[in-house]
């Protein structure tokens, strides 16, 4: 008797649990209209990841531009292969999370995420993602993330530019000092 209460119950909650076809089509056009107008998309693991840090990312994507969306992996892969991407999806293992973004920074999705790999201790990494159209593995993904917004880039050039004109004004400086 116990087995045969354990069963029903067990039975109830998958059933509570199973998703009907709506609400799949409605999760497949989300995630479809998120990766539409994306630049670039991140796609992360989240095992064991506390409620609370999930929120902090969140918060923090959101306020850097970078939308975050939840759902299985065949929905997933249902919304992927309607997009018609070059190249072959990574393997997407454990929970997996898409990481977007429509601006300008192509790279910003990327950085974001990997700003949270480096804190979550492996509760968040990157598995993969999408650039420029093209399928991208982890490591891809990973050196991606390591490259610098383009105001760090663009601030490292004017440096660039600055130094020899502050050398060479140094050097006159001197030239001075010695005639005076």
């Amino acid at each position: 008797m116990l087995g045969e209460n354990f069963y029903s119950h067990n039975r109830s909650l998958k059933l509570f649990m199973a998703i009907n076809k709506i609400k799949k089509k409605e999760i497949v056009a989300k995630v479809s209209g998120a990766l539409k107008g994306a630049t670039s998309a991140v796609f992360v693991n989240f095992h064991k990841m506390p409620v609370s840090e999930t929120t902090t990312m969140r918060k923090a994507l959101r306020a850097q531009g970078v939308g975050y969306t939840v759902a299985k992996k065949t929905l997933l892969k249902r919304a992927l292969s309607e997009k018609k991407f070059s190249g072959e999806i990574p393997e997407l293992a454990g929970e997996i999370a898409v990481a977007y973004g429509k601006g300008d920074d192509i790279t910003l999705p990327a950085r974001e995420v990997y700003v949270f790999q480096k804190k979550s201790e492996g509760r968040v990494t990157i598995v993969g993602g999408i650039f420029e159209s093209v399928y991208k593995t982890r490591e891809e993904m990973t050196e991606i993330a390591s490259i610098p917004s383009r105001e760090v880039l663009l601030a490292r050039f004017v440096n660039v530019i600055n130094s020899p004109i502050q050398r060479f004004v140094i050097g006159l400086n001197q030239i001075a000092e010695k005639r005076a």
